[in-house]
């Protein structure tokens, strides 16, 4: 993130305000989405503890274990069902309030939530805790449909794929600082899990402080609002004087063909024939990021830790290394993104993530064969995590942003963050009964994924490097409407050659 074009041509360095309004975009949008991810996982037995005094107080009995499960699975994956309908709802409140005042506005959520979990343990009200994870869920929804739309949108073309991987930088930024301030060392006390949860607060705090000082969308004001005066201030801001020209003229030419389109709303995508290939590459992308095996990944990683000979103390500490891992791959696609372009990434993401699924089925089958096997089993789960965020991680943000033009793209986002939310709940509540039945064996079904994913790219995607959005959907336009009259050609030959033939 540390290019641009001015002109058309490279430039030594981006211009500090348009990386400044990226950092201010991410902390308080999908920053958020990781760190509450992550953030639940250390005050785990302090808040069953926690719900069990308050049930005794209440009940006079202590709660039943099935009960006690029950809640905390609400508790955890009520967060999902807050994402889902905030992504549905995101596209929405983006195209009336802007990118930039959705996201401010988002923080709202965020705060409300760190009061009902702040008076969680001092009310006695577990109930608290119910609503607040369902309203950190929404802010995360809202933020991770928003965010990158807002990134996407202000960075110059040739530096679009860097700046947006922000949004996946953000994510593992967020997953790792959870992580970290979960130990016990820091907040991961049992005494300090109420202080824990409300930290959700920061970056919402921060967002509000710095958000304001950057433009919103040039290409919102532009497009959707018909505002040349403060696009032009936009762009001044974010590019330099003089810096903008190109983007300009590229957003003037996308007005011009969007006269009189009226921004989409998620269902009309389905019935527009134009954006049907881009619509299935959404989708499936999307799926994809639940079903490859990463939530796998995660689930057996305290197995393998501990067959290496790992102690149970001490496992904290290796599973922080895998947020690293994430986070050091979102940076390094980030740097690469826009050189080696998206296909070669994300098909190389999932070749490599489906050679680490053969392996890692074979390491755990043969788990008890010899000591040193534990050992691959381990490097197998950093070198799938690498893979993925090389990848699959990062671009798919990318492709949603590019595949679409501004009348579109919020209701994309608003379809891909639907079917991603959908699918993390889906995972969350029968992906462990998956890995019991199939056990190690369950990698092959991510096997089989990953190519399929793979396979799909290399053959229906093209590369969107460097493209504006305009030549992006011309190019699928001309690919599979060329195809559709090849079709239609054979088809009228074939009935004059039968009908010759009579």
């Amino acid at each position: 993130m540390c290019r641009h074009i001015c002109n058309g041509k490279r430039q030594s360095s981006v211009p500090r305000t348009l990386f400044l309004a990226a950092c201010a975009a991410g902390i308080g949008g999908t920053f958020q989405y990781g760190y509450n991810i992550s953030v639940i996982n250390a005050p785990t037995k302090p808040i069953q503890h926690f719900i069990n005094e308050t049930w005794v107080q209440r009940h006079g009995a202590p709660i039943s274990e099935h009960h006690l499960t029950l809640l905390w699975s609400v508790i955890v994956s009520v967060f999902t069902l807050g994402g889902f309908l905030g992504a549905s709802l995101g596209g929405t409140l983006s195209i009336r309030f802007g990118r930039k005042g959705t996201l401010l506005l988002n923080n709202a959520f965020s705060l409300l939530a760190t009061v009902f979990m702040g008076l969680s343990y001092p009310t006695r009200t577990f109930e608290l805790l119910i609503a607040g994870r369902f309203l950190v869920g929404l802010n995360a929804g809202i933020g991770i449909c928003v965010q990158p739309l807002y990134l996407g949108e202000i960075s110059p073309k040739a530096y679009r794929g860097v700046m947006a991987m922000g949004t996946s930088i953000f994510i593992t930024g967020g997953i790792f600082t959870g992580q970290v301030i979960g130990l016990r060392e820091l907040l991961g006390k049992e005494d300090y899990w109420p202080i824990l949860l409300s930290t959700i607060c920061i970056p919402a705090i921060l967002q509000l402080i710095f958000l304001p000082w950057f433009p919103e969308s040039p290409r919102y004001l532009l497009i959707d609002k018909g505002d040349r005066n403060k696009c032009k201030e936009a762009l001044k801001q974010l590019y330099g004087s003089g810096g903008f020209q190109a983007e300009e003229e590229d957003m003037e030419r996308e007005r011009t063909e969007l006269i009189g389109v009226k921004p989409m709303r998620p269902w009309q995508l389905f019935s527009d024939r134009s954006l049907r290939w881009q619509l299935t590459t959404i989708i499936f992308l999307c799926a994809a990021q639940q079903l490859n095996g990463i939530n796998a990944i995660y689930f057996y990683a305290n197995y393998v830790f501990t067959r290496a000979g790992i102690p149970e103390d001490k496992i904290p500490y290796v599973t922080i290394g895998t947020g690293a891992c994430e986070c050091l791959t979102a940076l390094t696609c980030g740097m690469l993104v826009d050189s080696l372009g998206r296909r070669i990434l994300i098909i190389g993401g999932y070749s490599l993530m489906t050679l680490w699924c053969i392996i890692i089925t074979l390491s755990l089958t043969y788990q008890d064969y010899a000591p040193w096997v534990p050992y691959i089993s381990m490097s197998c789960i950093f070198a799938f995590i690498l893979s993925f965020g090389l990848g699959p991680g990062g671009v798919t943000n990318i492709l949603i942003t590019e595949l679409f033009t501004q009348s579109s793209r919020p209701a994309a986002y608003v379809t891909g963050g639907s079917i991603n939310w959908l699918g993390f709940f889906l995972v969350g509540m029968f992906f462990p009964f998956i890995v019991m039945g199939l056990q190690q064996y369950c990698f092959l079904v991510f096997l089989g994924v990953c190519c399929l994913v793979a396979t799909y790219i290399y053959f229906v995607v093209p590369e969107t490097k460097n493209k504006t959005f305009l030549e992006i959907k011309q190019e699928f336009q001309s690919h599979y409407g060329k195809q559709k009259s090849d079709k239609s050609n054979q088809g009228r030959s074939s009935a004059l050659l039968r009908s010759t033939d009579m």
